[in-house]
């Protein structure tokens, strides 16, 4: 008897909820849990550029004021890869991409006046910080070397690399060996009115990212517009939007396709289904803009990381040493792995009610064999 009463002590709806409980408080802690920020401090960094080393599992950033690359653990730890002391006085390191393949880091370079004018694309290990070559960026005009900014880049799997100039609106590449040339100078960069806003109404084409299918995508900052040039022989197009992305300034592509542009006040999340002739913004994340975001990644498992590296204050000749990257997620989406999760909520409660039923038959049928 002493056995009977134990196996019916399972069938106590007390012991069941507890299990259930126990079960809605896991899947509740999922969709309650914050986004990941990872606080770190250095002095006077002011990074624009972020880039996320998949091997080395840290993000890596570029810096106003120093000639250096540092990577930045998920807990804000700080060290120095890249220190070249070899480049011009004061140039800053603004556009980053990792290339894999290759195992090195690409750096977008630009020296603000009033020194001479310098724009560069580097190279470097990411193990040794070593550099592997310095490519001087050729003017689209001779002796036109103002009309440039190198700012972000991007590569592609055969070791190529895309660097979009924000002042003149071309953009160069650069292959393997180093050797740089004018991929692209459409008449299509300037055809659009710029929208007039102190903050950004000088910088043009911005961000940039490399498609598998062999072409890039570019956003323009003044203007608002995203444009698709083709990667081999740079024709651009203008991708078709449902709203102009003024501001825009950093890119990155999801492996599911989706692109994220972000601006100082917002992520926008793109989709297209006809190969980015055009594309909807489907959701929309607001930023906090005191840390001036400017860059962003994605990392495994797409989650998109936006870095707040308070650029405007560096600019303006202020100190800081505390910056952040902070993930970010889409509300839209969140809400869709929300109703997930309550879906399996609603399983595991049919389930432990299934069994409980199953369990008193079971005590039932034996109690009465017993009798």
């Amino acid at each position: 008897m002493s056995t009977l009463s134990s196996k019916h002590s399972f069938t106590n709806p007390t012991t069941t909820t507890v299990f259930f409980l126990f079960f809605a408080v896991q899947i509740s802690t999922i969709i309650a849990s914050s986004p990941h920020v990872i606080n770190f401090r250095s002095p006077n960094l002011f990074p624009e550029g972020l880039a996320w080393d998949p091997t080395a599992q840290h993000f890596l950033v570029g810096s106003l004021r120093h000639r250096t690359i540092s990577a930045i653990s998920d807990a804000g730890v700080v060290e120095t890869l890249v220190s070249d002391p070899s480049l011009p006085e004061n140039v800053s390191i603004l556009g980053l991409a990792v290339d894999s393949r290759n195992n090195r880091v690409l750096a977008a370079l630009h020296a603000l006046a009033p020194l001479p004018p310098f724009n560069a694309l580097a190279a470097y290990d990411l193990r040794s910080g070593r550099r592997l070559f310095l490519s001087a960026l050729p003017s689209a005009v001779e002796g036109d070397e103002e009309r440039a900014i190198a700012n972000d880049v991007a590569a592609d799997f055969k070791g190529n690399a895309y660097v979009t100039n924000s002042v003149g609106n071309y953009i160069w590449k650069v292959n393997e060996k180093g050797e740089a040339s004018i991929l692209s100078n459409s008449a299509r960069f300037t055809e659009h009115p710029v929208i007039i806003e102190e903050k950004f109404s000088s910088c043009g084409l911005n961000g940039v990212v490399y498609n598998s299918k062999g072409y890039l995508l570019v956003v323009q900052t003044n203007t608002g517009k995203m444009f698709k040039v083709d990667a081999d022989d740079g024709v651009a197009r203008l991708v078709l939007l449902n709203e102009d992305l003024v501001g825009a300034d950093g890119v990155a592509l999801r492996n599911d396709g989706v692109v994220l542009v972000v601006s100082l006040r917002r992520v926008w999340l793109l989709k297209s289904n006809d190969g980015w002739s055009q594309g909807v913004v489907f959701d929309k994340i607001d930023l906090d803009d005191e840390g001036f975001p400017t860059s962003i990644v994605v990392r495994e498992r797409e989650r998109a990381y936006v870095l707040h590296g308070r650029m405007m204050e560096g600019i303006l000749g202020n100190s800081s040493e505390s910056f952040k990257i902070e993930e970010v997620r889409s509300p839209k989406e969140s809400e869709g792995e929300n109703v997930w999760m309550y879906v399996m909520v609603g399983i595991g409660l049919a389930y432990f009610l299934f069994w409980r039923f199953q369990m008193k038959q079971l005590v039932n049928n034996m109690n009465k064999k017993i009798n």
